[in-house]
C-alpha cells in the first residue's frame, strides 16, 4: 500500500535583497559615486602609471630633450625664419643706429624674436617718435620708424640741441652753423613752449631774413632778437597776436628800418621804442609812433 504523505518541498528563496546588496545599490545609484568609479579611478591610475614613468630621471630627460628638438626643428622651418630686415622711414644715420641696437644675426628664427622688446629699446632714442616691427612674408624683418624732424635749434646751458615741433629732443648740435635753416631759440623754459615759438616765428615771416631767433625771458614770455641788435618785447598773453600788430604798424611806417635798439610791445596798448643814442633826435622830428607812444 502506497504511502499518501508528500515529499518534503525545497525551501522558499527570499526575494528581498540582502542588506549588503542593498546598499551597494544605494551607493552606485550616486551621483558622485559613479563619477569617482567612471572618471576618478581611471585618472588616478593613468596619474600613478605616469608618476611611476616619470620617476627615472634618465626617461624625464630624454623625453625633454626629444621635445626640444621637436619644437626646434618645427622653429627653424624655412618658412619661419627671419633672414632680412628693412629700415623704413628713417634717415640713413638712424637706420644704422637701428641696425647696431637690434644687433641681429640673420638667419634668425621669428620664434626668438621679441618684437615688444625690441620696440621699447627703439623708441628710447631721442630721435625716435614711435616704431613698429613685424615680420613679413618671404623672411623680412620690417622696422617701421616715426623719426622726429628737427623744427629748431635750441641754445641751452650745455650747448645746443635739435627740437622737433613738439619740444621733444632729436639729437645734440655741434654748431649753429650745420643748421642754418633752422630758427635759434634760447632762454630757461623755452623747450616747453615750442609750439608757440613756431607760431610766432610763422608770424614773423615778413622779418625772417632779419630775424636771429627767440629768446625766453623769466620762463613767461618771449623777446624777437633781429640783426643790428634789434630786439622785439612781445608780451605774455598774444604774443603772436602783438607781433602781427607791429608788423602791421612796420609795414606802414617802416620803424624796424630806423636806428631803434628794442621794440617794447609788453603792453601792446602802449608800444614803446629805445632808440640808440644817434637817432635820438632824428625820432623826436618825425615823432614816427603810435598815439600814445612816448620815447625812451
Amino acid at each position: 500500500m502506497q504511502s499518501l504523505t508528500r515529499p518534503a518541498e525545497a525551501p522558499r528563496h527570499d526575494p528581498a535583497p540582502s542588506r549588503w546588496s542593498y546598499r551597494m545599490n544605494r551607493l552606485w545609484l550616486t551621483p558622485a559615486y559613479r563619477r569617482v568609479l567612471r572618471i576618478g579611478a581611471p585618472v588616478l591610475l593613468i596619474g600613478a602609471g605616469v608618476g611611476w614613468y616619470l620617476s627615472d630621471e634618465s626617461r624625464v630627460n630624454a623625453i625633454t630633450e626629444s621635445w626640444q628638438e621637436t619644437l626646434r626643428a618645427i622653429e627653424e622651418r624655412p618658412e619661419f625664419m627671419v633672414k632680412v630686415m628693412s629700415v623704413e622711414g628713417a634717415s640713413e644715420e638712424l637706420a644704422e643706429a637701428v641696425r647696431e641696437e637690434l644687433a641681429l644675426r640673420l638667419p634668425i628664427s621669428s620664434f626668438d624674436l621679441d618684437l615688444d622688446a625690441m620696440r621699447q629699446r627703439l623708441v628710447a632714442f631721442n630721435a625716435v617718435a614711435d616704431a613698429r616691427l613685424r615680420v613679413r612674408p618671404g623672411g623680412v624683418l620690417a622696422v617701421e620708424i616715426d623719426e622726429r624732424k628737427p623744427a629748431v635749434l635750441w641754445r641751452h646751458s650745455q650747448g645746443l640741441g635739435l627740437l622737433d615741433a613738439e619740444g621733444e629732443m632729436v639729437a645734440g648740435a655741434s654748431s649753429r652753423a650745420d643748421w642754418p635753416d633752422l630758427p635759434l631759440v634760447a632762454g630757461e623754459g623755452a623747450e616747453l613752449v615750442i609750439p608757440e615759438a613756431l607760431s610766432l616765428i610763422a608770424a614773423a615771416a615778413p622779418i625772417k631774413d632779419r630775424m636771429r631767433g627767440l629768446v625766453r625771458i623769466g620762463e613767461r614770455r618771449w623777446d624777437v632778437v633781429l640783426d643790428r641788435d634789434q630786439r622785439i618785447m612781445l608780451p605774455e598773453k598774444n604774443p603772436v597776436t602783438a607781433l602781427d600788430r607791429l608788423l602791421a604798424l612796420d609795414e606802414g611806417r617802416k620803424m624796424l628800418e630806423r636806428d631803434i635798439a628794442v621794440v617794447d610791445f609788453r603792453n601792446p596798448r602802449r608800444p614803446t621804442v629805445r632808440m640808440n643814442r644817434n637817432a635820438v633826435i632824428e625820432l623826436r622830428q618825425t615823432r614816427d609812433l603810435e598815439p600814445g607812444g612816448y620815447v625812451q
